[in-house]
């Protein structure tokens, strides 16, 4: 059983908001990095710098943080292959990172993606911003843009799709699953 609880409107206006919120607890767009996690949150980071740059009329660069090798359940999952890092030219040394992602659960990804930040640079602040917030929180990490809050069954499985990747922008609630819990 599959619904779709977002549909390519929804995830337009939704990254609209957070683009606005963005720049509203920011104060413009001066001094801001995006980073998406592979594999989703680097498209969407592009959309968000899109729309801010449309608001904004200065473009924000994005760059990319592969989180991979700082994830802490690599001995229990299947090896996957590594995914670029890729920070823009202007480092991220007293600036503010903006984390994108598709989906936060428990919590994991967000805290690997901290760690290799400690590896890149010292940026002035990190903020989160997610396209879906599912709960089911294992750390105490929160995000400071959500597009969605959908809470969850663990036993349902939240799958973002979105163009250029797969065939439609889309965010479905799959399950019950057959008592895996993922992402």
């Amino acid at each position: 059983m599959s619904r779709v609880v977002l549909d390519d409107s929804d995830i337009t206006r939704a990254l609209t908001r957070i683009a606005h919120e963005i720049l509203e607890r920011n104060k413009g767009a001066a001094d801001l990095v995006l980073l998406g996690i592979p594999t989703r949150g680097v498209p969407l980071a592009e959309r968000i710098a899109a729309r801010i740059a449309a608001v904004e009329g200065q473009d924000v660069p994005v760059g990319s943080l592969d989180v991979t090798m700082y994830r802490d359940d690599l001995r229990m999952k299947p090896a996957r292959a590594l995914l670029p890092t890729q920070i823009p030219a202007s480092g991220i040394d007293g600036r503010t990172v903006v984390l994108v992602d598709d989906v936060l659960f428990s919590g994991r990804t967000i805290r690997a993606a901290l760690d290799a930040l400690n590896d890149i640079g010292r940026p002035r602040a990190v903020q989160l911003a997610v396209l879906v917030d599912r709960g089911h929180r294992e750390l105490p990490i929160r995000a400071d843009f959500v597009g969605k809050n959908l809470p969850t069954s663990l036993l349902e499985r939240v799958k973002v799709s979105l163009g250029g990747i797969d065939e439609v922008d889309a965010v479905t609630i799959q399950g019950p699953a057959t008592g895996e819990v993922t992402a």
